[in-house]
């Protein structure tokens, strides 16, 4: 078993940054591809940001390429996702998720450990 903590979010105005971090427990993360997915109010759970086992590869879908960066501390046993530029349509509530699985996915299904969340608004 993994627990997942999330912490760092908050509000912001548009054009700044937020650092989330996401503290594991239970087990090594090493072992573990790690992603960021996100929701927002009426809206689908989707990918924001994954990294792969070790940090050797990291993924992001186009809304967010160059904005944010996902990145992982084995000595701390946690993974990070480092945003900027901060939009309006970046509120949503962020989760961590880690996966057993050989290769980082994109979908939900593809992660077997979730965190409870934490908040992000960007206000315009």
């Amino acid at each position: 078993q993994v627990q997942l903590v999330e912490s760092g979010g908050g509000l912001v105005q548009a054009g700044g940054s937020l650092r989330l971090s996401c503290a594991a427990s239970g087990r090594t993360l090493s072992a573990h591809n790690m992603a960021w997915f996100r929701q927002a109010p009426g809206k689908e759970r989707e990918f924001v940001a994954a990294v792969s086992r070790f940090g050797v590869s990291t993924y992001y879908p186009d809304s967010v390429k160059g904005r944010f960066t996902i990145s992982r501390d084995g000595a701390k046993n946690a993974v990070y996702l480092q945003m900027s530029s901060l939009k309006p349509e970046d509120t949503a509530v962020y989760f961590c998720a880690a996966s057993g699985g050989i290769r980082p996915g994109t979908g939900q299904a593809a992660y077997d450990y979730w965190g409870q969340g934490t908040q992000v608004t960007v206000s315009s």
